[in-house]
């Protein structure tokens, strides 16, 4: 095949997904098919990130866009919907296939510098514990005149505030099916988090999380935006297309950084419920006793889907 640094994709083909493929053949042969398909299905994610930023052709990737890439690969991670290790593989992959179509490294990235390790203790308190700040960023967004646009506003806005308010991931709230939960909510004053929870644990283990008032007003207005569809995302979109497309227009909308806030707001106050006082990162120490910290903190990690009391410290703070 005849690579012209001129041609589209650097000549491997006309579709920059079909083109990343080839290039793995070109780099490894017809043999190596592990291999081949991890890259292909990794290659994939990035694909579906430079489209919804208007590319479709392999020369016009450049290192900032690789670089917003890697940040929003660091967002996903921040926010639990997605694991370091697969985040680095992810950008390893982009390296890997723009390496062999350019016949150079020069875009290439270091996967871990860029995605590092989520801090295992919260110093700062979530901006959205502030429910009227989170109320102005989602308002911020109603100027924009993209009717098309607009029209997607109204999920992004409903799984925000079930972030908030539910302590759930971006995608146990996007694969939630509403209809289920007001059922739940009906019978036992809870719902039980099941869809899109990290490492398929909500199969086979209960999750429930009460509901406030707010909760449930939040609930009935997602009911028409689910319609007919069994959950929030979009009837047209995979679950890596929404979530492609609702972590830029957050980053682009929103002052506060990644939807992982809400769930750190949703745990400082359901501390200060439980034990009626201030979560630690909020006061910068601890306050309430420690039986009740570590009471609080075993419901607390329940309630997000976590088996470790000690996973509490990145929302909450210390416990010291």
């Amino acid at each position: 095949m005849n690579k012209v640094g001129s041609r589209k994709n650097y000549g491997y083909g006309k579709q920059l997904d079909w083109a990343g493929k080839q290039a793995l053949i070109d780099r490894y042969g017809n043999g190596h098919y592990a291999t081949r398909a991890a890259h292909g299905h990794r290659w994939q994610q990035f694909v579906n990130y430079v489209k919804a930023n208007g590319i479709n052709d392999a020369r016009h990737i450049n290192k900032t866009m690789i670089d917003n890439y890697g940040n929003y690969l660091k967002d996903t991670v921040n926010n639990q919907d997605m694991t370091v290790a697969y985040a680095q593989n992810l950008l390893s992959t982009v390296n890997v296939i723009l390496e062999t179509m350019r016949k150079n490294p020069t875009l290439a990235v270091k996967p871990a510098a860029i995605i590092g390790q989520r801090s295992h203790v919260r110093t700062t308190a979530p901006v959205s514990v502030d429910d009227t700040v989170l109320t102005r960023s989602l308002h911020s967004r109603d100027t924009d005149d993209d009717r098309s646009l607009q029209s997607m506003y109204g999920r992004i806005t409903v799984i925000t505030r079930l972030a908030r308010h539910f302590g759930v991931r971006f995608s146990e709230a996007s694969k939630l099916n509403i209809y289920t939960a007001l059922q739940q909510a009906a019978q036992h004053k809870k719902i039980n988090i099941t869809e899109g929870t990290k490492g398929g644990r909500g199969k086979h283990v209960d999750r429930w999380v009460p509901i406030s008032q707010k909760g449930l007003s939040i609930l009935k207005q997602a009911v028409s935006l689910q319609g007919d569809h069994h959950n929030l995302i979009p009837p047209e979109m995979s679950y890596e297309q929404w979530r492609t497309f609702a972590y830029h227009q957050w980053a682009k909308y929103s002052p506060i950084k990644g939807f992982h806030d809400m769930r750190a707001a949703y745990a400082c106050e359901r501390y200060q419920q439980l034990t009626g006082h201030p979560a630690p990162v909020i006061n910068q120490t601890r306050t309430a006793s420690k039986s009740q910290d570590q009471h609080a903190r075993k419901i607390i990690a329940e309630e997000l889907g976590h088996n470790r009391i000690s996973v509490t410290a990145s929302y909450i703070g210390s416990s010291r």
